[in-house]
């Protein structure tokens, strides 16, 4: 497909060069076109140009933007981004005395949320800010054997799709997560998740499944 990026920075870099080696077709779009050329020839990107050109690209635009400008960016790309799915990768996350603190109220609350009212023609999925921008650059997320399953919310059926089938074509498995009312959920992970990393523990020693006991049986939702 054709993917147009919102950014220039190691997020953009990682997906667009994951992308590209899927075999999508990706525009790395900045306010500084220099930097946006610069990205595009680390993710292999064969296009580059402005934001107002990464907007109106193609099927997906990704919003790889900080997360506290990132609503005002949307929304002065709105009639541009009408139609499309825009994938959210930010994470609203400060420094704080016990390690990062999300910057939104959570709840319902999300920077996703704001996206959604800023391009109110858009179909917002939040995807890809869970992994650390490093993740992406392997040729194939794999992990014990298994391969990375890359958790996303969204409302919009047409959303969905795009999401999961962006996410199958890079060799990862599509994690549904629920609407864009759980998105929160998710961006307050991708803040405890680095928290934890920063103090230099793992973040996967400490969500064992419960089948891995043994003996046990899945607790009921």
């Amino acid at each position: 497909m054709r993917i147009g990026i919102l950014g220039t920075g190691a997020m953009a870099a990682a997906l667009g060069g994951a992308w590209v080696r899927a075999g999508h077709e990706v525009l790395v779009g900045g306010r500084d076109r220099r930097a946006a050329a610069r990205t595009a020839a680390v993710a292999g990107a064969a296009r580059h140009g402005g934001l107002t050109e990464a907007a109106g690209f193609g099927e997906a635009v990704l919003v790889a933007l900080p997360a506290e400008a990132a609503p005002q960016v949307v929304e002065g790309l709105a009639q541009h981004l009408a139609g499309r799915t825009l994938l959210d990768c930010t994470v609203p996350m400060a420094p704080g005395a016990a390690g990062p603190v999300l910057t939104t109220a959570g709840g319902r609350d999300s920077v996703a949320a704001r996206l959604a009212a800023a391009a109110p023609d858009a179909r917002v999925a939040k995807a890809f800010g869970i992994c650390h921008e490093s993740i992406w650059t392997l040729p194939r997320p794999e992990f014990g054997g298994a391969a990375l399953a890359v958790p996303y919310c969204a409302d919009d059926p047409a959303a969905v799709v795009l999401t999961a089938d962006l996410i199958g074509s890079m060799g990862c498995t599509p994690l549904p997560c629920g609407g864009l009312d759980r998105a929160a959920l998710l961006e307050a992970t991708a803040v405890l998740a680095i928290g934890i990393w920063w103090s230099g523990a793992e973040t996967r020693h400490a969500f064992p499944a419960p089948a891995l006991a043994p003996g046990a049986v899945d607790d009921e939702p």
